[in-house]
């Protein structure tokens, strides 16, 4: 009952907490309520920043003020948020007003400026998916966007249309179900380069020391972050899949944590947003991790994934593969570039190409042989696999083959591990693999890759005996495979809008019929989506990550991209297609006396749909729905910038 009153809770009798057995001096204090684990009070203890950071806070909402109440806090401290002036401090011992709409939030995503001005977004729900090194990690599950402005009666018509446009774009990002945080452990580095940071790193608070490359809400945290004061509030979120499970071989239990942390730079969707920008950012760039932890034990292996760093495009067109269109100009130091960082972050590299070596993707192929060529560069060697010709007619044992070829860099290159408080493995180079979306083949070869490494270090480990492979256990190999598909699952749906191909190779380890038939509907879903709705996605992205900024007197003294005309031919073709559709059909099914005279009405209409028809081929782009913010066609010739600001 204590806890009760000093949390203010209301709870049920369901509610059940959790606190040390000196409640004077918690470190935690948890509360388990309609079966969601809210963790109230959190100390760090290894890799934290120096400040509590409040897990579960009271947001009080007034009409002219949010006040955020740390749950716990025997300071009084509260973070005002203030709805005029739009103010931001912290107060001690500050009282509440009444009346105020109360209501518990998870933690601040952050701050967005939209035409109506400002709005808080908060997080509502929380469900908790593991925990790596004894902390706990949370997936976001429900947020709120509250906005400043008591009403919208300063905005015009047009002004307050074009607001909810953006607040919609704005709800869309955060109901992607691949958003996740930890309180009091940096999610946002690998084990390794933890492991390889300093004392004074340590000390920071998460967001000072988080990777701003996986840091999904950075843009959104400035107003709070650039006062350090009020770093505790700052809560960084990953975007992209974390999982762990605990597992078990031998009697030993171990747990088995998969995370893959999405790049913010150049991030986007599947058509419109390709290849490598001027900066050496990639598309679709995805860090995966892969943990071990058995008795206070633990094994990393990272590898990566990101497109072809030449510049090219693919837009959409409502053609089922868009042509591929690859820049003349030279890329060869924005190349460099790239392979500097990644070399810097993760040392050698060996990139495996999956592509086809033919038609465009042949093309793709032979400039990216050419770059690695050109670039000199030791540190990185290429090897190329024609996945779809080496696994014809289904034989995707001959996967084996490109396995065989990287042995030799799998044993170079390691992994990471600390075994008894001392690190005895350091991983000295990484497998950068791409197909075309760097999705499908991409998932089937990087889980191979991790199967082997996996292999090994349970080994290490003691977990797994010499003679057994880990496909002696079963029910592992079923946990192993499930989250692999699940991670290509959420990989591909964060970039193409559906969930991966060829998950029946990546969960039951062969190809069936079941899967190709999955496969031809995901496909089908694709085509509908990157083509009519991928441009307000991509659109959505741009503006959370703050690519495209939104000014107040948008829609007055400058005028709004959303406001785009269409050409003629976006309403003429499909009307007239349609028209003449239903017109050939009904001349062919109703009956007429002089045959001449149906056929010809017959041969017109039909003659009538197939122009109108190949219209709609021929100005295919006119008719996709396509970006008004940053990736428009033309910011967007060659895709060579992913910073371009309003």
């Amino acid at each position: 009952m204590v806890y009760w009153e000093i949390f203010g809770l209301k709870l049920g009798e369901s509610t059940t907490f959790w606190h040390w057995e000196d409640p004077t001096t918690p470190k935690k204090a948890l509360i388990m309520y309609n079966n969601i684990l809210y963790d109230y009070l959190s100390i760090p203890v290894t890799y934290c920043h120096s400040s509590v950071f409040f897990v579960l806070s009271v947001r009080h909402t007034t009409a002219d003020k949010f006040y955020i109440e740390p749950s716990g806090s025997v300071t009084g401290e509260l973070l005002v948020v203030d709805r005029v002036t739009q103010e931001i401090t912290l107060q001690a011992n500050q009282s509440l007003p009444s009346p105020a709409v109360t209501k518990k939030i998870c933690g601040i995503f952050g701050i967005i400026r939209l035409i109506a001005g400002p709005y808080l977004i908060v997080i509502t729900k929380k469900s908790k998916v593991g925990e790596i090194s004894g902390h706990d990690v949370w997936k976001v599950e429900e947020t709120e966007t509250l906005s400043y402005k008591r009403t919208m009666l300063h905005l015009t018509e047009q002004q307050n249309a074009h607001n909810r446009s953006y607040l919609s774009m704005v709800r869309t990002v955060l109901r992607a179900e691949s958003f996740y945080f930890c309180t009091d452990y940096d999610i946002t580095h690998t084990l390794q380069r933890l492991e390889n940071t300093s004392p004074e790193f340590r000390s920071m608070s998460l967001i000072e020391r988080a990777d701003p490359r996986f840091t999904w809400n950075g843009f959104v945290l400035q107003e709070l972050s650039q006062q350090t004061e009020l770093s505790k509030y700052c809560l960084p979120v990953l975007h992209g899949f974390v999982c762990a499970k605990p597992c078990s071989m031998n009697q030993k239990k171990f747990d088995y944590i998969i995370i893959s942390r999405r790049s913010v730079f150049r991030a986007g969707t599947r058509f419109y947003v390709r290849g490598i920008d001027s900066e050496g950012q990639v598309a679709n760039f995805v860090e995966t991790e892969q943990i071990v932890q058995y008795n206070g034990n633990a094994c990393s292996y990272v590898q990566v994934r990101g497109s072809i760093p030449v510049f090219w495009t693919q837009r959409p067109n409502l053609q089922y593969k868009p042509k591929f269109k690859v820049n003349p100009e030279s890329h060869l130091d924005v190349f460099k570039r790239h392979f500097d960082s990644l070399i810097y972050n993760y040392g050698e590299q060996v990139v495996i190409n999956l592509v086809d070596n033919k038609g465009g993707e042949g093309l793709l192929q032979r400039t990216f042989s050419q770059s690695v060529t050109s670039a000199q560069n030791s540190k990185i060697r290429y090897e190329y696999f024609d996945f779809h010709h080496e696994c014809r007619k289904m034989r995707w044992d001959r996967l084996s083959i490109l396995m065989n070829r990287l042995q030799e860099d799998i044993k170079r290159f390691g992994y990471f591990m600390v075994q008894d408080g001392s690190v005895t493995h350091r991983q000295e180079g990484a497998f950068r693999t791409n197909c075309v979306d760097c999705l499908d083949r991409t998932n089937v070869v990087q889980g191979m890759l991790a199967k082997i490494i996996l292999e090994t270090q349970l080994r290490k480990l003691g977990i797994l005996e010499a003679s057994q492979t880990a496909n002696d256990h079963p029910s592992f190999i079923y946990t192993f495979n499930n989250i692999w598909a699940d991670n290509a699952d959420y990989m591909s749906k964060q970039y193409a809008g559906t969930g991966a191909l060829k998950t029946d190779f990546t969960r039951l380890g062969k190809r069936t019929h079941l899967g190709l038939v999955m496969d031809g509907w995901n496909s089908l879903i694709r085509y509908f989506k990157n083509n009519f709705s991928d441009g307000y996605r991509q659109d959505a992205i741009d503006l959370f990550l703050g690519n495209y900024v939104v000014e107040e007197n948008e829609g007055i003294t400058k005028p709004s991209p959303l406001r785009s005309e269409r050409d003629w031919k976006f309403y003429a073709i499909p009307v007239i297609f349609v028209i003449a559709m239903a017109m050939c059909i009904i001349s062919f099914l109703l009956p007429d006396e002089n045959m001449t005279e149906q056929f010809m009405y017959v041969l017109f209409w039909a003659t009538a749909t197939i122009v109108s028809l190949a219209g709609l081929y021929i100005f295919g782009s006119e008719f996709v729905d396509q970006p008004r913010l940053v990736h428009t066609v033309k910011n967007n010739a060659f895709s060579t910038n992913s910073n371009l600001k309003a």
